[in-house]
Formats: structure tokens, C-alpha cells, sequence
């Protein structure tokens, strides 16, 4: 089980590289934290310990994902606001 969460700490790694968003930073630490709390015992307590770290990043992550960046929708915009980064006229409807 421990390689499927090495294996996602490896493309989070390579995604953070490449995009630099600190958002996957949470990410990062969750897989890192389940993998190592998953080569530990099952008597071991960094067991308990690894995995709460993972749960307190799971956290941090849901924190991070649920802000809303782009504010509130522009009067006369129908409830629609402007998607960052896509093409001129796509809206987002909230």
C-alpha cells in the first residue's frame, strides 16, 4: 500500500515543480505522512501520529480549495463572473 503513496508524493512532487502552486504542498505532506505512517508497525505509536498529520494536511488542503479567489460575481453579470486564465468571454456560473 505504502507504493501507491510514494507513487503520489512522485507526481505531486513533479506537478509542484513544474506549476510551483503551494496548494499541493498539503498534498505533498499527505501522501508523505501516509506512506511513512504505512512502512511503520502496527504496534508502532508514530503509526497514530502519521496519520493524524496526515488528516491535519487533509485539512489545511480542504482550507486551501475552498477559498474563493475570484470574489463576488460584477453587478450585471447575471451571477456570472470571469474564469481566470480561460479565454475572453467564458463565465463561470456560481
Amino acid at each position: 500500500m505504502e507504493g501507491y503513496f510514494f507513487a503520489g508524493l512522485g507526481v505531486t512532487l513533479v506537478q509542484y515543480l513544474r506549476r510551483r502552486d503551494r496548494r499541493l504542498l498539503p498534498l505533498m505532506a499527505l501522501f508523505a505522512a501516509l506512506a511513512a505512517a504505512e512502512t511503520r508497525e502496527e504496534w508502532d505509536p508514530w503509526q497514530d501520529g502519521l496519520r493524524l498529520v496526515a488528516g491535519g494536511a487533509a485539512l489545511v488542503l480542504v482550507a486551501l480549495l475552498s477559498r474563493d479567489r475570484g470574489g463576488a460575481p460584477a453587478p450585471g453579470s447575471g451571477g456570472q463572473r470571469e474564469v481566470p486564465g480561460a479565454r475572453s468571454g467564458w463565465r463561470l456560473r456560481s
